[in-house]
This record gives C-alpha cells, sequence and structure tokens, in this order.
C-alpha cells in the first residue's frame, strides 16, 4: 500500500517550512526544500516521475511554477498550503490540484493526503505492465515475516523443481491452492497445465468420470468421450484440494495411479500414461482419518511424500499489516479503489481469531473499499465483530516535538495517535513495548506494589509476575 515518498516543497516562510519538514521527516519520507529559482534545477537533478508530490504554498506566482512542474512531470500531484491558491484557467493544473492542507497539519490528514497523491500518481501514470508483473507473484496468504510463513517459503524453495507429492494441511483459507500454484510455477511444469480439482465439491458418483474421464456409452448420459483432469493437466500439475473427503472406492484407484502413472476412462480398454505431478490438500487431520477406517494409510504415505503445513492467521498476527498493504496494494492495481488502516485499527484486527484466515481478511478488504473508498478506517469503520480495542481520537493534531523524543513512526503512545508507516513495523516488538510500558506505568502509579498493579491491568497476580520477569521489571 505505501511505498517510498519523495515530497518537493516550496515555500518562502522558512518557519513554516522547516515544520512541515519536520512532519514529513516524522512520518519518514523524503523531502526536498526548494525555491522558485531552482525549479529549472529540480528538472536536472531529478528524472521525471520521481518525485511523488508538491507541496505549494502562496509564492509570487504559484501558477507560473506549478504549470512548469506539470510539464515536466502530468502525473505530478499538487498539495496547497493555507490560503495558497492557482489563479489560471488551465483546467487540467486544476485538477493536479488535490488537496490543500493547513499549518501546523493534522497528523491524519496529512498522511490521508499522502495516500491520495500516491493513488493520483498511480493512476496518472497508469503502468498495466507493473500491474501484470504484481499478478504473477501471487502474493496473498505467502507475506509475512513471521517464523512460520518463512519456514513454509523455505520448504517451497526446496521442493518446488522437485517431481515429488506434496501433502499441503492447514485451515481453510489459509492459501493451501496459493501454495501449489505457486510450487507450480516455480517448477519445469510451469509451461504445462495447472488443473484443480475440489474432491470435496463433486459428487462421489461423478468423481472418476471428472478425474479420469470416460468413453462414449460408458453410463446415461455419456453421449460422447471426455478426457479427465488427469488427461488435461498432462506435462503439468494436478491439485487434489479437500483429499480427505475423497471416497475409499476412489482412494484405491488413485493409488494405482501413483504408485503405475497409468489409468483407464471409465467405459474405456486404453491406458494411458499419467506425466503429472500431484499436489494434494485437506484441512482435515488424515492420520484420525486412517484410524477410522476413511482413508487409506498407504495412499498417506503415498501422498505425504512432502508435508508443508499452513499456519492459521491468529498465529501470525505480525503478518497482518503486511497482508493488509499487499491486499489493498492488489485492489489499487486493478483499479478498484484504495483505502488505509490506521493504528487503533490493525490493532483490532491482529486481535480477531480469524476463524476463514486470510481468506475472511481479504473479504474484509474488499468490503471496507467499497463502503470506504479512499477512506482512513479507524476502529469505528470495522464491522463489530472485528473491534476489539476502544476507538482513539483521530482528530488531534501531532505536536511537533514527537520527532524529537525517540519515538518511531507508528509506534503509539497512549495519547498518541499513529499510523502504520511506510515500511511497516516489527508487530511484536511493538505490542512487547506497549505492553512492557503500560507494565511499567501500572507499578509506577501502585507503588510497585505488584498485586493492586494486576488488579489495575485487570492480570492475575502470578500473570504479571511472569511478565515482569519476561521484561526484566523489578519492583520500585
Amino acid at each position: 500500500m505505501w511505498r517510498e515518498i519523495k515530497v518537493l516543497l516550496l515555500d518562502h516562510n522558512k518557519e513554516r517550512c522547516r515544520d512541515l519538514k519536520v512532519i514529513l521527516d516524522f512520518i519518514g519520507e523524503e523531502t526536498i526544500i526548494a525555491s522558485e529559482e531552482d525549479i529549472d534545477q529540480i528538472a536536472v537533478d531529478h528524472e521525471s516521475g520521481s518525485i511523488t508530490c508538491v507541496i505549494l504554498s502562496q509564492l509570487d506566482n504559484p501558477a507560473r511554477i506549478a504549470e512548469k512542474l506539470v510539464e515536466w512531470d502530468p502525473s505530478l500531484p499538487i498539495i496547497l498550503v493555507d490560503d495558497a491558491e492557482l489563479d489560471t484557467d488551465n483546467e487540467e493544473l486544476r485538477k493536479a490540484v488535490i488537496a490543500t492542507i493547513e499549518t501546523p497539519p493534522n497528523y491524519t490528514k496529512m498522511m490521508d493526503t499522502l495516500h491520495r497523491a500516491q493513488v493520483y500518481k498511480d493512476h496518472m501514470i497508469a503502468d498495466p505492465a507493473r500491474a501484470q508483473r504484481r499478478e504473477a507473484q501471487l502474493f496473498r496468504s505467502l507475506v509475512g515475516t513471521s517464523r512460520s510463513i518463512v519456514q513454509v517459503r523455505e520448504l517451497m524453495a526446496q521442493v518446488a523443481d522437485k517431481d515429488v507429492n506434496v501433502l499441503i494441511t492447514g485451515e481453510s483459507g489459509t492459501g493451501k491452492e496459493v501454495v501449489a500454484r505457486n510450487l507450480h510455477y516455480n517448477s519445469h511444469r510451469r509451461h504445462k497445465p495447472f488443473v484443480p480439482v475440489n474432491c470435496g465439491a463433486i459428487p462421489h458418483e461423478l468423481l472418476e468420470s471428472e478425474l479420469f474421464g470416460h468413453e462414449k456409452g460408458a453410463f446415461t448420459g455419456a453421449i460422447t468421450s471426455r478426457p479427465g483432469r488427469f488427461e488435461l493437466a498432462q506435462g503439468g500439475t494436478i491439485f487434489l484440494d479437500e483429499i480427505g473427503d475423497m471416497p475409499l472406492h476412489m482412494q484405491v484407484k488413485l493409488l494405482r495411479v501413483l504408485q503405475e502413472r497409468t489409468f483407464e476412462r471409465v467405459g474405456g480398454a486404453k491406458t494411458y500414461h499419467a506425466d503429472v505431478r500431484v499436489i494434494a490438500a485437506t484441512h482435515q487431520n488424515l492420520e484420525d482419518h486412517i484410524t477410522d477406517g476413511k482413508f487409506r494409510e498407504d495412499l498417506y504415505y503415498r501422498i505425504n511424500v512432502f508435508p508443508i503445513e499452513m499456519p492459521p492467521l491468529r498465529e501470525r498476527t505480525e503478518d497482518i499489516p503486511l497482508l493488509l498493504n499487499e491486499l489493498v496494494a492488489r485492489i489499487e492495481n486493478e483499479k478498484r479503489g484504495s483505502i488505509r488502516f490506521n493504528s487503533a485499527a490493525i490493532m483490532g484486527l491482529c486481535r480477531h481469531e480469524w476463524p476463514g484466515n486470510v481468506r475472511e481478511l481479504a473479504n474484509l478488504v474488499e468490503r471496507l473499499v467499497i463502503t470506504h473508498p479512499y477512506g482512513v478506517i479507524g476502529v469505528s469503520d470495522l464491522p463489530k465483530r472485528f473491534r476489539h480495542v476502544d476507538d482513539i481520537d483521530e482528530d488531534r493534531e501531532m505536536p511537533l516535538e514527537v520527532a524529537d523524543t525517540g519515538m518511531l513512526p507508528g509506534y503509539v503512545s497512549m495519547d498518541t495517535p499513529a499510523l502504520l508507516p511506510v515500511n511497516g513495523i516489527d508487530l511484536k516488538e511493538y505490542l512487547s513495548n506497549l505492553e512492557c510500558n503500560l507494565i511499567r506505568q501500572a507499578l509506577d502509579d501502585c507503588n510497585g506494589v505488584v498485586a493492586r498493579a494486576a488488579e489495575k491491568l485487570k492480570i492475575r497476580r502470578t500473570t504479571l509476575v511472569e511478565k515482569m520477569r519476561k521484561y526484566d521489571l523489578n519492583r520500585v
């Protein structure tokens, strides 16, 4: 959602210019300060398209400056400061003005304005090749820095180009098909078909025909011969999703295909060779199914040559900000709108249980883009079941002195609203710091009495003692 922003700041008022630069530095953006006389040199020193936006004050002739800048970079959005205005009849130049901000600027509105500048620039550039490159990455649930998802990517890298059967396990919505597609597209079979089959969605009596095909007259309604999924996937990969729902009589037939690499169509005698890589997936515990007699043990060992387990989203909550970035970026590249999330909303989402995993998160983002187009999503904007924290005051102005406190962008105290920083955050570290600070405050307020501090934090005394030991906090 956020990329590196480079802001051109043109202002005669040195004090206002300094204040704006302090704020932009705090947010983490690169700021270029220039005067009217420097405009020609700007075009020499910087490539067209490299500057994200220009913040323009009431100069001697702001319209002439704006015309020069837009002529140099037609995709450049203009942000006016305070009483600045463009006295021009140029309609294109007027359209380039996306917002007017007051000084000192409201933190949330400033971030929202920079976000709109990014979206405006993307729309003006309208580079379809970039969107196509992004689609090819098949990011979705594979994005993240958590240990579990890093291990998944490492396993994928090890097995992608090996012709062995893979079994992907994990809850529904964790991205098992995404893993299967990535394995296919990173193998030597990438130029051949990838054929998915949902074994649980096909009626049991039709599954054999779907997988292996049938000959004309093989059964009532078979008026023509028809190839099955194994034939369609010849030379490529077949993805058997929800293989735990496959009936026992079909498990026997699949086992033969895996062992002998041959099969026959229903009602036919011709033997076909199966040059196909098999990737299977299930959200069920197949070992329990084996104990219950619902799944063949020999088939299990055939498909489980290389297991990959997808972690549920509730166990990798530190990846949620990155997943939000990627999901919103995908929507932006498809020109379907955009949104942003403030820190309170992100924290609320991190506390959700996510029974639907990444699929549930993606559906939520899609819904919010429709209901709040180009908006900044706070806790109150989330559906009720996602509101796990209290909302914060999002209209409070950002103090300029915060840049000198050493606080990192996006890290919040109890009094300061914050947004997800440009380069994301280490959520585990963020939550640990927040928890440690709150415990320290509670102990200070209670004069080091652990029992009273535990009551104030609404946790058990033994839990607080454990956390104090974890953060090396001593009693006062």
